[in-house]
């Protein structure tokens, strides 16, 4: 067997995931329909394929021990110079996602992995593209707002086309692994590989 890459997100909901995406795209990020909208808890980690079940289901176990909690989304802020990304901000929700993505790289568990930079959780609408493009994702998203409970994170996995695909989503409390729902933006992103239905 070889090796897959992975990442773990909590997937923003509809209709502020495609709306997101879709506002990505226009300010020329040729990423934007390969990638869900999200906020990321573990990056894009390489590990051998015949690890997945042991990951699925620690990532199992995980989402059985939380509880939802709200998130909402508020402005824009960018990791430039050091980065080249602009970001909606995380207001609510943002202590309990560093909690959860610290407990998913846990040492005692698969995804155990260094990060290249301070957890800090976003969601990226713009990235590696044109400092007008940014600019103009920074100031047009501005008063940006969207609220909803978070009930559960998602694994993806990327496939050799670059494209993000989600392979489940684990429901908070109960740990229950289901099936992908929706795509975003008529992207294949979430389109559900071998998962169990709901």
């Amino acid at each position: 067997m070889g090796t897959v890459t992975l990442g773990v997100s909590i997937a923003v909901p509809e209709p502020y995931g495609s709306l997101l995406q879709e506002r990505r795209a226009g300010f020329g990020d040729p990423a934007a329909y390969g990638i869900p909208t999200h906020i990321t808890l573990v990056p894009p980690t390489e590990v051998p394929e015949e690890r997945l079940p042991e990951i699925e289901a620690y990532l199992a176990r995980v989402a059985a021990g939380h509880q939802p909690f709200p998130v909402r989304l508020q402005g824009t802020g960018t990791f430039r110079p050091l980065s080249p990304v602009v970001y909606v901000k995380v207001k609510e929700g943002h202590s309990l996602c560093h909690r959860l993505q610290h407990v998913i790289r846990d040492e005692s568990g698969p995804l155990v992995r260094e990060l290249q930079f301070p957890y800090h959780p976003h969601v990226t609408v713009a990235h590696g593209i044109s400092e007008e493009g940014m600019d103009r994702a920074f100031e047009e998203l501005a008063g940006y707002e969207a609220a909803w409970i978070c009930r559960s994170f998602a694994l993806y996995e990327q496939g050799p086309d670059g494209v993000w695909r989600k392979l489940y989503d684990y429901l908070f409390s109960s740990g229950r692994p289901v099936s992908a729902v929706p795509t975003q933006g008529g992207s294949p992103v979430d389109t559900p590989s071998g998962s169990p239905t709901a």
